[in-house]
């Protein structure tokens, strides 16, 4: 037999290496390997969690990137002479913690709301002729979106208990109606100045901020403006936001 190694002796920290020479077992080398100390130990782990962190970190960063790259597109970057028909809110205010009440009796959370676009319509259960106008308009804007409309919902939010004229329901087939008083609404939604709730359409972002109010007393020709800002908007989160919540 030309040699052999042999190892492990009775301590882990130790290495024997002996060949066979000239007919004796002969030792030729001894390497002492030292265990860490309790610092160098504590310093290592440190470093693999400071990493970890980190690494966490970026991954939500990245995650977060397409959110925050489509707002700062459409609020900061925008086109010399591009124009926002309406208004939008600074700061933005986030869907109140407030139950409503279904139009089946059932009582949701406004929160609930919430992982779709809204257009939002404030009105008694009477509904005026300017209510009837912007429930039409709401319509007719939705379904101008063509295949991006199952991004947006139209919410009516009724301020009374008003029994609803039943020559409406077909117009509201598809579209979420609630009851909330208009007082509890106020620390929420507000309109521009000189016009009341129910003059204007309102629009939440799927996170639930209230962000643009359009101007009062829409016609056709505005709301076509009102549509275009609708499509910027749905345009500049598709990275991010999709159908359904």
């Amino acid at each position: 037999m030309a040699g052999f190694k042999l190892a492990n002796d009775s301590s882990p920290s130790r290495l024997l290496e002996v060949v066979h020479a000239n007919g004796q077992d002969q030792p030729l080398g001894l390497t002492v390997h030292s265990m860490p100390s309790p610092a160098q130990a504590l310093h290592v782990k440190a470093n693999r969690t400071s990493r970890g962190r980190w690494k966490m970190i970026a991954v939500m960063l990245v995650c977060a990137a397409p959110v925050i790259a489509s707002y700062f597109s459409y609020y900061i970057l925008r086109p010399e002479g591009r124009r926002n028909f309406g208004e939008l809110i600074n700061p933005q205010r986030s869907l109140p913690d407030l139950n409503a009440i279904g139009l089946d009796g059932q009582t949701i959370n406004l929160r609930a709301l919430k992982g779709q676009w809204l257009l939002v319509n404030v009105a008694n259960g009477g509904c005026d002729e300017l209510c009837t106008q912007n429930l039409y308009l709401q319509r007719q804007m939705r379904e101008s979106l063509g295949k991006e409309k199952d991004r947006l919902d139209r919410v009516w939010l009724v301020t009374d208990d008003k029994p609803i004229d039943a020559k409406l329901q077909a117009s509201l087939l598809g579209a979420t109606v609630l009851r909330v008083q208009a007082s509890a609404l106020s620390s929420w939604l507000q309109p521009s100045t000189g016009q009341t709730l129910a003059d204007q359409l309102y629009v939440v972002d799927p996170m639930g901020n209230w962000m643009m109010r359009f101007p009062a007393r829409m016609d056709l020709p505005s709301a076509a403006k009102a549509k275009r800002d609708l499509e910027r908007l749905l345009r500049a989160s598709a990275s991010w936001d999709t159908a359904g919540r």
